[in-house]
């Protein structure tokens, strides 16, 4: 949530709906510098639309998988979230004379939540009556001058372009992280109903999973923000490796449990299937995953709120790691029991078990005299 007033929003009047406008306004379009365009798409006045537009334009696949309370899909409150975690800090909205009431009043809540700069461009002479009364309860200011106007599309005295972008190289392959080994894994950890603040991890149990070279946490940012819009869901693949946990422990957290502040996760074990309740140290780069799922969880429902996947969101939690092309270590080609190309999650859980029924099988085997 913001930490001060956001700045006033500034409507652009484009008297004659110049092309140098709408030119403008989408070269100025550059997230990694806080700076988003937003063109609505055609053809639809519904909220949800315009917040598929946003989470689009944020870099993501506009629709959030699974099912939600009331048939409601949270994508506001998704767009949301990923706004407050990521550094955003301008907005720009072309086609603003066509936004009915509901969803100029959507954008001014986003920006009283997030502390954007909010800037709506008008492509006619005067403001219509729908978008003039909702100003009305904001700070506002209105410029018809081009340069003015380019100074808000980018946010810079200078207003130059943004500059280059390397060209992504190719992500097409598999990346094999023997950290997601456990995801899948059978233990049944319960949270904790009272607020627990436990010790960092001490790895007792079980080796700490392998950190990722800065390389590769790049790609795996790069990969997860790609795909999904949901912030749980990209949240928990984040967390899984960091931590090495289960899912149905990264389910015990609360949005309490992620600490800013000290860049942990507490994660809860009371029975002590594993590791008991620990903390986890997060490193930037999963930090705005977990910031993004704090955000949402408390838009939602508050403090209460699971923070990352629940084990009913396993199949759709998969599929997010695979559409971004993460998988635990596999199979040799002989032990594979799906075809090829099928990721196997439970692998490691089938090993382990096997090996342990032959360690039972030889102790129990009656010895020959």
């Amino acid at each position: 949530m913001p930490l001060a007033v956001p700045p006033p929003v500034t409507v652009v009047i484009d008297r004659h709906d110049d092309v140098i406008h709408t030119h403008t306004a989408l070269a100025a379009h550059h997230p990694s510098s806080g700076r988003l365009t937003l063109h609505p798409g055609p053809g639809t006045t519904s909220e949800t639309g315009l917040a598929h537009d946003l989470l689009a334009t944020l870099g993501k696949p506009p629709l959030l998988p699974g099912g939600f309370p009331g048939g409601r899909q949270p994508a506001w409150e998704a767009a949301t979230a990923w706004m407050t975690a990521l550094p955003v800090t301008r907005l720009t909205v072309l086609r603003a004379h066509r936004l009915n009431p509901r969803r100029t009043m959507r954008l001014l809540q986003l920006r009283a939540l997030t502390g954007i700069h909010l800037t709506l461009v008008c492509h006619r002479p005067r403001l219509p009556t729908a978008l003039h009364q909702a100003l009305q309860t904001v700070n506002h200011a209105i410029t018809t001058d081009f340069e003015a106007a380019r100074r808000h599309y980018y946010g810079t005295a200078a207003a130059e372009p943004p500059p280059a972008q390397t060209p992504a190289r190719s992500e097409g392959g598999w990346l094999t992280l023997p950290a997601l080994d456990r995801l899948v894994s059978y233990d049944s950890p319960t949270p904790c109903a009272a607020p627990c603040a436990p010790p960092l991890i001490a790895w007792r149990h079980r080796p700490p999973p392998v950190l990722l070279t800065p390389h590769t946490a790049q790609r795996v940012a790069h990969r997860l923000h790609g795909a999904t819009a949901h912030p749980r869901l990209a949240a928990a693949v984040a967390a899984a490796l960091i931590t090495g946990a289960s899912l149905q422990q990264l389910a015990t957290a609360r949005p309490r449990d992620y600490d800013p502040a000290a860049a942990t996760l507490a994660l809860h074990d009371r029975a002590r299937y594993t590791d008991g309740c620990a903390a986890y140290p997060v490193p930037p780069w999963a930090s705005i995953f977990l910031q993004a799922a704090a955000c949402f969880a408390r838009l939602l429902s508050g403090e209460e709120q699971q923070l990352l996947a629940t084990p009913g969101d396993r199949a759709h939690l998969l599929r997010v790691a695979e559409t971004a092309r993460l998988r635990p270590p596999q199979p040799p080609a002989a032990r594979r029991q799906g075809p090829a190309g099928h990721v196997e999650w439970d692998w490691r859980e089938r090993h382990e078990t096997n090996r342990y029924e032959a360690m039972l099988a030889v102790r129990t085997r009656p010895s020959q005299g």
